[in-house]
C-alpha cells in the first residue's frame, strides 16, 4: 500500500488521510478528529493491497478496495465521503462494484430500489437524498406511505433509530408492526427469542436480574413529524414514512469501520 497516493487520492474530494500499518493484518478505517478538524484513519496490514479505484469529486465521495491475499484474495470495498455535514465511511456490500455511483446503489435496500423503479427515479436524481420515492438521512431511507393509517395508542413519541454504537436518529412519531418477539439486556444485545430466554431463566435463575426488556426484532417501522440527527440536517415528514436501513450491515468489511455517524 502506497500512503503518499492514498493521501493524493482522499485530498481530491478535500479530505486528509492519516495511513497507518497494522501489524494484526486486515484493513480498518475510522473517523478521527483532531485541532484541524476530522479525518480518515486507515490502518491497514502489511500485505493488505489498498488502493482508491474511483473518485467522484463533486460528490466528495471515494471508493476504497482493500484485498487480502493471507484470506484467499477477500476483497472489501468502503464507500468514503462527505454528507452534508460530516465525513462518514461506509462497508459496501456485493462483488464487481468499481464506481462511486454503484457503490451508494449498493448501499440501497432491495425495498428503495424497487419503489425508485416504480417512481422512474433515474439518472444523476438517484444521488440525491430526496426523491420521489424516498427521503435519506445518513444510512436510513424513508419510503411515503400516505395511505397508512395508525391507531394511537400504537404510536411512541420521540424514539431513536439506532444501529450499532452510532448516534440514533429521534423520529418525533413512531410506531413498529410484525418482528419478532425477543427478550433483551446488555448481556445479549442482540436479544433472545421467548423461548431461549425461559430456557436460559430456568438454567440460570440469576439471569433474572440483568435488566431485560421486551423488544420487537426486525419489525417494520414507519415514522413521520420530524426525524433529527445532529450531523444533519431535520427533515419532516408529513405522511407516515416506512422506514429501511441501508446494505452496510451485509459488507464484509462492515465489521472493520470503526466509527459510524
Amino acid at each position: 500500500m502506497d500512503g503518499s497516493v492514498l493521501v493524493s487520492h482522499f485530498g481530491r474530494m478535500g479530505a486528509r488521510v492519516r495511513v497507518r500499518e497494522d501489524i494484526g493484518g486486515g484493513l480498518r478505517l475510522d473517523i478521527a478528529k483532531d485541532r484541524h478538524g476530522q479525518f480518515f484513519d486507515v490502518l491497514s496490514g502489511p500485505d493488505i493491497d489498498a488502493r482508491v479505484v474511483d473518485v467522484d469529486e463533486r460528490l466528495r465521495h471515494l471508493l476504497l478496495l482493500g484485498v487480502n491475499p493471507v484470506r484467499g484474495g477477500l476483497k472489501t470495498r468502503f464507500l468514503c465521503g462527505h454528507d452534508e455535514r460530516e465525513w462518514f465511511v461506509a462497508a459496501v456490500p456485493g462483488n464487481g462494484v468499481s464506481r462511486v455511483r454503484d457503490a451508494m446503489e449498493a448501499l440501497k435496500p432491495a425495498l428503495v430500489r424497487s419503489e425508485q423503479e416504480s417512481k422512474g427515479v433515474r439518472g444523476s436524481a438517484r444521488l440525491r437524498r430526496r426523491t420521489g420515492a424516498y427521503i435519506r438521512q445518513g444510512e436510513w431511507f424513508f419510503l411515503p406511505r400516505p395511505a397508512l393509517v395508525v391507531k394511537d395508542w400504537l404510536v411512541l413519541r420521540n424514539e431513536p433509530l439506532r444501529r450499532g454504537r452510532g448516534k440514533p436518529h429521534w423520529a418525533e412519531f413512531l410506531c413498529r408492526e410484525g418482528g419478532e418477539s425477543v427478550m433483551v439486556t446488555p448481556r445479549h444485545p442482540s436479544g433472545l427469542t421467548l423461548d431461549h430466554y425461559r430456557e436460559l431463566i430456568r438454567s440460570n435463575p440469576e439471569a433474572s436480574s440483568w435488566n431485560w426488556r421486551p423488544m420487537r426484532r426486525n419489525p417494520t417501522a414507519f415514522v413521520k413529524g420530524t426525524v433529527r440527527h445532529p450531523d444533519h440536517a431535520t427533515i419532516r415528514l408529513d405522511v407516515w414514512h416506512q422506514v429501511a436501513m441501508n446494505t452496510e450491515g451485509e459488507a464484509p468489511g462492515a465489521r472493520n469501520v470503526v466509527f459510524l455517524d
